[in-house]
């Protein structure tokens, strides 16, 4: 068994060391052009020639949960595509969206303005009711978002695709439902696939059926995101502000207005990262599964090349 390895701007020998860990019968490899045919990738942004001169593929194995950069390339028809469905990335996600949501409920951000003027100033409690928390996406990171926030006894709202029930979500679902999915929900939580149906999913018209003073956290994709309308609903006081871990071009432009847009906090990609060991241990195993003959749809977190995820 060969498997070639092929993630642009990822240190590979790291991966290496685990994979042939993982397979210590197998020839792990760093792809370079002309190099011989492999049985398994295992890919992050590969370049179109890889595809094009790997031609024995039985498997693609994906180590990030966002397989929309993939899917642009031509890749060999009828080769299963696999994403990681976790590996340690549903709780990072969990703790960075319950921060970003508790850091605006709770006023931090106004507190920490206050100590930096050497005031001592109380705000008004709000109520958790007045922030009800919409959740789009409910995937696995999304369900767990979902969880942790009823854990801190916020109204949740979920919508997806198609209907997905979770215990405590008030669900939502289709096209039919997302307008009233947006006005039930003041807080509004990105965790979509980015599709040609999601993209600029979060935009002027849609983002204004939000209750007043709404508040934005994406951490999905940048292009989910029309910029230019969040600063202007932001301006009008419409929202109150986002927390933002994703961009359409990252780096972030030095120029962008997001650096000093009032009310958006930003950080550089961080709300989930990859952890290699859970996830060589979670591809060795599907690996494995499908080399032995397991059925195809037996895969967990097999994407479906058609929807995009």
């Amino acid at each position: 068994m060969r498997i070639s390895f092929c993630c642009l701007d990822t240190p590979p020998q790291p991966w290496l060391d685990g994979l042939r860990a993982a397979f210590p019968e197998a020839m792990v490899e760093v792809w370079t052009p002309g190099a011989p045919l492999a049985d398994y990738a295992v890919v992050w942004a590969p370049p179109q020639a890889f595809f094009d001169e790997q031609t024995r593929l039985k498997g693609i194995f994906n180590i990030g949960a966002g397989v929309d950069a993939l899917l642009k390339l031509r890749l060999p028809p009828g080769v299963p595509v696999v994403r990681l469905e976790d590996a340690g990335m549903s709780v990072q996600m969990a703790e960075y969206v319950c921060h970003a949501v508790i850091r605006h409920f709770r006023e931090f951000d106004a507190y920490a303005a206050y100590v930096a003027q050497g005031q001592w100033t109380q705000r008004p409690p709000r109520l958790r009711s007045d922030f009800p928390v919409g959740v789009m996406g409910l995937g696995v990171l999304g369900e767990r978002v979902c969880r942790a926030l009823a854990q801190f006894e916020f109204p949740v709202n979920g919508w997806s695709r198609s209907p997905r029930p979770l215990a405590g979500v008030q669900g939502f679902s289709g096209a039919t439902g997302f307008n009233d999915f947006l006005a039930a929900s003041r807080v509004l939580v990105c965790l979509l696939p980015l599709t040609p149906e999601t993209e600029n999913i979060m935009r002027r018209e849609t983002l204004a059926r939000l209750r007043p003073g709404g508040y934005v956290i994406n951490v999905a994709r940048g292009r989910h995101l029309v910029d230019e309308d969040l600063v202007a609903l932001i301006d009008s006081g419409h929202l109150a502000g986002a927390t933002l871990d994703v961009f359409r071009t990252e780096p972030l432009p030095p120029t962008h207005p997001f650096w000093t847009q009032p009310g958006i906090t930003l950080t550089p990609h961080t709300s989930a990262r990859t952890l290699r060991e859970e996830s060589i241990a979670q591809m060795a195993g599907k690996l494995r599964a499908l080399h032995g003959g397991a059925p195809i749809a037996s895969l967990a977190g097999r994407v479906d090349t058609h929807k995009g995820y």
